[in-house]
């Protein structure tokens, strides 16, 4: 099993659209849960770091510092 490693303020493109028609999130808490928040409407969702795991398409890394 490979760890995804995730970074707050990074933003990271999902498999599926959010109900409000986006795909991109940014990272607000890296942890065992992940919170993330819409980039198109600002909503923020917890969810299990497996699962997003599962649906992350790309992780474009703004935290190149």
């Amino acid at each position: 099993m490979n760890l995804v490693k995730f970074s707050v303020g990074d933003v990271i493109e999902m498999k599926k659209n959010h109900p409000c028609g986006g795909n991109l999130m940014t990272v607000q808490y890296a942890g065992s849960d992940i919170k993330l928040k819409c980039n198109k409407c600002g909503h923020e969702i917890t969810v299990e770091r497996v699962k997003i795991e599962k649906r992350v398409k790309k992780n474009i890394s703004l935290n190149n510092q």
